[in-house]
Formats: structure tokens, C-alpha cells, sequence
């Protein structure tokens, strides 16, 4: 039986960082579902929030704060604030490079909602990707790639390993300590900004195992996003867009965001998300994000990425117009955590990053503020491991035997991403998340595979949290009528 003192589950920045974080003595495996760059880090084109120095630390909780309106845990918020020049500078001492001027300053750049630059960027609108490579260069721990968790392994409250499907059969990995650094749940949505491997999985297998999740209804849009793409996967169009200078425009070019939010552009993400769907169901009008007037060399040094996908899909920038829509984009709630990554109730498991819910964003995520939860709760993980005494489990599993997929599966999964884009997502009714909830409880007593159940259960989690608040904040935006 082979045995690891950690697996890592995701390889993100919250999984990578964490395992930089454990010496090489240590046996510790980094589990990915398809390739290794194959993540929402990958994809994201933000930056790293820092504080711009430790005057700047309350300003930034203030910020973060108002922006999860109300529901924040202050004492995690202030805690990643004074972490995160501290994570900061140890990336730049292991040598990663943030963009800087020609006397090698580094260029500190804002976002929706922050109300300073304080907003580090690598490789224009590349940090997640220049940050990602980085990390795996300097991870020196295996990956088993092309597997996915389909089980924890559990005895009285502690975890104890994973189950895994790989090489075209399941395997049990046990290990003394697992974190769980997996991502939100975007492919239970139609329209989404995520890696196709987020699909929910470990959050379904927290339900079965009654692991406490939080917040689960608190599902984030981003507001500028090409859906015209055939892909799973939609080109997001960054938030720096906008905080760079580029207009929300209508048809007629009209600024109309300024008809919702007196901050227009620069309003949070789920007010402006919500002015796009209402303007565009109201005046039947396209949606474009505008950028003509930014110099072209400048708008290809800023956002390199942003300006080859759009050139691939035929517009010429910064000149065109692009049409543009909300879609979803991350996930707020999910596993509850506490201050030392660990989660709650359960001995020997952790989570970080995305996956999990510490209470930092509350009920609207700040901009940015995602690689840099992820970077300090993925080490604060691996220093309590380091710092806990684990007692192995004695237990011995078995394999399971249930089908992983259907071939019906395909269809189901397609309709239930259809139903929670119409009826769980920018905007909902009390009537439309019963008719969602309803359909998700009949294809969970349908006969289906593992993967597809566990799916069903992270929406069925989604849906009830959206019913029991029955009050809009944030994100959660609930009107009484479907009109």
C-alpha cells in the first residue's frame, strides 16, 4: 500500500503554492484532472491584489468589505491583507517577475471596486498564466495527471486518502493529510470564464460525506465576456479593461452603466453584471465593450492575450467594438474553512483557493483578491500540516463499483447547464430556483453515473442556498417575478 504524507488535489496557484511549501523529504502528490496548465489560474487575466504597503492594509479591507456587503469574515480579510506582501515578496525572491517601468518599479494598476492601485500584473494581462508556469517550475513534488478524484476516503471524521480514476482504473491513494485546492464549479453553467475541469466534483462528495459548505448560493458573473465562441469556455475580457479606461457601451455608444451605479465602469462586478442583463432584456440593445480610444500600441503591450484571442476571432483592436454578456466566473461559497486552511469538522483534510469558502469575499468577490487567497491559504495550509501531529487511519477501503459515466450522461449534463444559466444565475425567482431545484431532484433519482450525481448534487446545494435567502445581496440577486 503506498501511503503520502500530503495529496494535493488541483494543481492551481492555491495547490502549487501549497506544495512549494512542504521540503522534499516530505512525500507529498499533486493530483490534476488533464493537463497540468489545464486550471482556472491558467486562465486568469487579473492580478495579484497586495496591499501597497502596511498604511495601505485597512484601506484594502475596507475595500474588500464593502465589497462582499456585509457578509465578509473580517478577521480572514485582514488576515490575507497582512499576508499578502509577505507572499509577494516570496515570490520575487524565488524569482518571479511582476511588471515593472524601465527603472524596474513595479506597476501597481486598479480594478473595479479598489479604490487605489494596488493591483501587481505579470505579462500584461498574462498573470495567471506567467504565475501558474512559475509555480510549476518551482514545485518540486510528483503529479499524477489525467486523474480524477471520485471519493475521500473517511473514518470518523478524519480523511484518509483519495480515490482516484486513472489510467482506466480506480486506484486508493491514502495519505496522512489531503488539500483539497480542486476550483469552483463552472462547467454547471451554460456560459462561464472556467477551465472545462471545474465541474463541481469534490463539492458533491462533500455533501455525500456531510462536510460542511457555505455560501454555496453566492455564484460570481463576470460582466464583459465574448459568448460568441463555440467553446465551452468563453473569452473573458478582463476586468482591467475597464480599469484601464474602456466604455460599456450601448448600440448608439451610450454609456448607460451611469443609468445604474454612479461609478459606471468601475462599479463592483455584480452591479455591473446586473445593469448588462437589465439594459440588454429591456432595450433589446447589444452590449459592447469599447476601447477605440486607447493607443494601439499600448493596448497590445497591456493586453497581449485579450488582443490575439479577439484578432483569432476576427475583430481588429483596439478599433472594434466587441459584443459582450455577463457569465459565470467564480465561486464564492464552497468548502467552510477556518484561518488555518483546515476544514471544518474534519481532521487531516484542507482546502484553499477557489474550492474552498474562508469568508474572505462574503457575498461579492473583490477584484483580484482570488490569486492572492489562494497564494496565502495554500501556504497557510502547508504550515499547519507541518505544524499538526497526524495519527494514520487504520481503516481499509474498498473500491467502488458504480459507474463513473452514462452514456446518457452527455444530454443531462447539457440540460442541467441550460437550467442553471436561466434559472440560478445573474437574476432569480423564487419560482424559477423551485423549477430548477425540481428538475435537478428528478435526474438525481434518474439512472446516471458517479460523475454526473455529484454534479447534481453541488447545483441541488447551490439551489436550496439560493431558496433559504430569500433576501438580494451581492451577488445573490432575487426578484418576485420572472418578468
Amino acid at each position: 500500500m503506498v501511503r503520502y504524507d500530503v495529496v494535493i488535489i488541483g494543481a492551481g496557484v492555491a495547490g502549487l503554492y501549497a506544495s512549494i511549501g512542504f521540503p522534499k523529504h516530505l512525500k507529498v502528490l499533486i493530483i490534476n484532472k488533464s493537463h497540468p496548465w489545464e486550471c482556472n489560474t491558467y486562465y486568469a487575466q487579473g492580478g495579484v491584489t497586495t496591499a501597497y504597503n502596511d498604511a495601505d492594509i485597512p484601506l484594502h479591507v475596507s475595500d474588500t468589505l464593502e465589497a462582499g456587503a456585509g457578509l465578509c469574515d473580517e478577521t480572514a480579510v485582514q488576515f490575507m491583507s497582512e499576508q499578502s506582501q509577505k507572499v509577494v515578496s516570496d515570490l520575487m525572491s524565488r524569482g518571479f517577475v511582476f511588471d515593472a517601468d524601465e527603472l524596474g518599479n513595479l506597476l501597481y494598476t486598479r480594478e473595479a471596486a479598489h479604490s487605489c492601485n494596488r493591483i501587481l500584473h505579470a505579462g500584461g494581462d498574462a498573470t495567471g498564466r506567467y504565475l501558474h508556469f512559475f509555480l510549476l517550475q518551482q514545485n518540486p513534488h510528483p503529479m499524477l495527471s489525467h486523474a480524477t478524484v471520485t471519493d475521500l476516503l473517511m473514518e470518523n471524521n478524519r480523511c484518509c486518502g483519495v480515490e482516484v480514476f486513472s489510467e482506466g482504473k480506480r486506484k486508493l491513494i491514502h495519505a496522512n493529510n489531503v488539500i483539497i485546492a480542486s476550483g469552483g464549479v463552472g462547467s454547471l453553467y451554460e456560459y462561464h470564464t472556467n477551465s472545462h475541469d471545474i465541474s463541481a466534483d469534490i463539492h458533491g462528495i462533500c455533501i455525500e460525506k456531510g462536510i460542511a459548505l457555505e455560501n454555496m448560493e453566492m455564484m460570481q458573473f463576470h460582466p464583459t465576456v465574448f459568448v460568441g465562441n463555440h467553446k465551452a469556455r468563453k473569452q473573458l475580457l478582463s476586468e482591467a479593461l475597464r480599469g484601464e479606461g474602456a466604455y460599456v457601451v450601448d448600440e448608439n455608444n451610450c454609456r448607460f452603466l451611469f443609468q445604474y451605479d454612479e461609478r459606471g465602469e468601475m462599479a463592483p462586478r455584480d452591479i455591473v453584471s446586473r445593469a448588462i442583463f437589465d439594459y440588454k432584456q429591456r432595450t433589446g440593445s447589444q452590449v459592447y465593450i469599447a476601447c477605440s480610444h486607447f493607443d494601439k500600441e499600448y493596448f497590445q503591450g497591456r493586453f497581449p492575450n485579450i488582443y490575439k484571442a479577439l484578432r483569432d476571432l476576427g475583430y481588429t483592436m483596439p478599433q472594434d467594438r466587441v459584443p459582450i454578456s455577463p457569465a459565470f466566473h467564480y465561486a464564492i461559497g464552497g468548502i467552510k474553512s477556518d484561518l488555518e486552511g483546515a476544514v471544518v469538522g474534519i481532521k487531516n483534510l484542507y482546502v484553499a483557493g477557489e474550492a474552498a469558502c474562508t469568508g474572505v469575499h462574503g457575498a461579492n468577490r473583490l477584484a483580484s483578491n482570488s490569486l492572492l487567497e489562494g497564494l496565502v491559504f495554500g501556504a497557510r495550509a502547508a504550515q499547519t500540516i507541518q505544524a499538526t501531529q497526524t495519527i494514520p487511519c487504520a481503516s481499509k477501503f474498498e473500491l467502488s463499483t458504480v459507474a463513473l459515466e452514462l452514456e446518457s450522461d452527455k444530454e443531462k449534463k447539457d440540460i442541467l447547464r441550460g437550467l442553471m444559466w436561466d434559472k440560478v444565475s445573474i437574476v432569480r425567482t423564487q419560482q424559477g430556483l423551485k423549477e430548477a431545484l425540481e428538475v435537478i431532484e428528478h435526474m438525481l433519482n434518474e439512472n446516471i453515473g458517479r460523475l454526473l450525481h455529484l454534479r447534481l448534487l453541488s447545483a441541488k446545494e447551490i439551489v436550496s442556498s439560493a431558496l433559504k435567502r430569500t433576501d438580494s445581496i451581492g451577488v445573490h440577486y432575487i426578484t418576485k417575478s420572472e418578468n
